[in-house]
């Protein structure tokens, strides 16, 4: 039997207002310090999360934003649009880009390579692209989607690529070869969302037929099937730990589910109609949403932290002969289907927002100055003439020195780490930490040998049976010729 752990309820953190217009998609920074969004506004937000610090808000593209990454060092942030390009953005006041003319159809996904040299994006065009991030320049595709393809993701060492869309598959590439090597289908409708889980053993998918599926790349078998929402699902994001997963619907609910008991733990409330982004921050800590009420909602987890003495021992009862369910390590004899169940809890926060108002934001990009900035720049040109003391100086003076202040600002909202917490608890908890993660990737690694020493031994069968052939076949040869030999005597 599973065991059931206490969990403590997510928590609504923060509520963002800037968007105009549907949020179509969020990342957060890798020093859990910003997060970006994406809207149908045409805008990339980036917001700050120390309270009341400044929002700046990115424009250039000319159409819907559809995604959204920050690099892992956090120096660049990626966009596509349905605009057909992929923009690079440096993350500064100044708000530059970079374009890249990418597909030749609205381009609905784009994600760094973790490590930081490659983007691959996924297109209506019905084609997977990967760029090259240093030399700005397009690498290859892989085309064999036959139908518009809306999302595409990197494994975690970067060797796979996975894809999904509205012909309904799941396309497993090698990006060494650049060649399909595995379909997974089984759809009612198109397949919205996909990605790895952290270790890269598993990937999930989502459907507009409700759906959200685990399949194990290692075996290829569906090992998680689940059917918790009334509409359907837009996107999802796995937790830092693969142990729980968040998803977003048109059904206006997000999702919470616990993998290693294969069970929905929460159900919030929260926008007013579709979710279209959710996205849990690299530590795990946080994890926003975002969708067709415009709104940017921040949640606190909570449920993650776990009594880890208790978890160290499911951990040793899980690498026994008889192992308990965890998603690394059962495979069902047939797919199964979780459906929602009761005891399950509702979250519906009635606070919008328990930290901070609405923060002011700068744009940034293609429009730097307001309009009433602009009336001001053009009389201190017209007195260009004038002395430097005269006012037209003293305006560039001042802007000068609050646009060096706003980088400053900017500059520490995105080096500035989070503080580390002390005290014997703390490093007690890393150290447990520490010990899970080798222990998981020792259970992963005798996984590995048993498969490989398993193609070892029919290798060797293979052998042994083809050496038998070629003596029998030996024997016979030498039999005819002595017989041969005989009759011509």
């Amino acid at each position: 039997m599973p065991i059931f752990h206490k969990l403590e309820d997510p928590t609504l953190e923060r509520h963002f207002k800037g968007h105009k217009d549907v949020v179509s998609c969020a990342d957060f920074s890798p020093n859990n310090k910003q997060l970006a969004t994406g809207s149908c506004d045409k805008n990339l937000m980036i917001w700050n999360l120390t309270p009341k610090a400044r929002a700046f808000r990115f424009v250039g593209h000319t159409d819907i934003i559809t995604g959204v990454h920050f690099s892992p060092s956090g120096s660049l942030v990626a966009s596509s649009s349905r605009d057909q390009t992929v923009r690079l953005w440096t993350p500064s006041i100044k708000g530059e880009s970079t374009v890249f003319k990418a597909h030749t159809a609205s381009v609905r996904s784009v994600q760094f390579s973790s490590d930081g040299q490659r983007l691959v994006t996924a297109s209506d065009d019905k084609s997977v692209k990967v760029w090259g991030v240093e030399r700005k320049k397009f690498l290859y595709s892989l085309s064999r989607h036959t139908n518009w393809v809306r999302c595409a993701r990197f494994s975690p060492d970067g060797r796979l690529v996975a894809s999904c869309g509205d012909d309904r598959t799941v396309r497993l590439w090698d990006t060494s070869s650049r060649q399909c090597i595995n379909i997974f289908t089984d759809y009612g409708g198109s397949a919205t969302f996909v990605d790895f889980n952290s270790s890269g053993t598993c990937i999930a998918s989502s459907g507009a037929d409700n759906t959200l599926k685990i399949w194990d790349i290692r075996t290829n078998k569906l090992i998680q099937h689940y059917r918790v929402h009334s509409a359907g699902v837009n996107c999802f994001s796995f937790h830092p730990s693969g142990n729980y997963l968040i998803s977003g619907s048109s059904d206006s609910t997000m999702k919470i589910l616990d993998l290693l008991e294969g069970r929905l733990i929460y159900t919030l409330h929260g926008h007013k109609g579709p979710v279209l982004a959710v996205a849990f921050s690299r530590d795990g800590g946080l994890f926003a949403s975002g969708g067709a009420d415009s709104q940017v909602l921040m949640w606190k987890t909570n449920f993650d932290s776990l009594n880890y003495r208790d978890l160290l021992s499911r951990h040793s009862r899980r690498v026994t002969p008889d192992p308990l369910p965890h998603l690394m390590d059962i495979y069902p004899r047939s797919p199964h289907r979780h459906n929602a169940q009761n005891g399950t809890v509702e979250i519906n926060p009635i606070v919008a927002d328990t930290q901070s108002g609405d923060p002011q934001v700068v744009e940034v990009g293609r429009v730097l100055f307001s309009t009433a900035d602009v009336r001001s720049h053009d009389r201190a040109t017209n007195g260009r003439d004038q002395p430097i003391s005269g006012p037209g100086r003293t305006h560039t003076r001042h802007r000068e020195e609050e646009d060096e202040d706003q980088e400053e600002r900017f500059a520490g909202g995105m080096t500035a780490s989070r503080e580390e917490r002390s005290g014997i608890q703390s490093s007690l908890t890393s150290t447990l930490e520490n010990i899970v993660q080798q222990l998981d990737i020792l259970t992963q690694t005798v996984a590995v040998l048993e498969e490989r020493l398993t193609l070892t031994e029919d290798k060797l069968r293979t052998c042994l049976d083809n050496q038998v052939l070629l003596l029998q076949q030996t024997h016979q040869v030498d039999g005819s010729d002595e017989e041969a030999e005989g009759s011509s005597v």
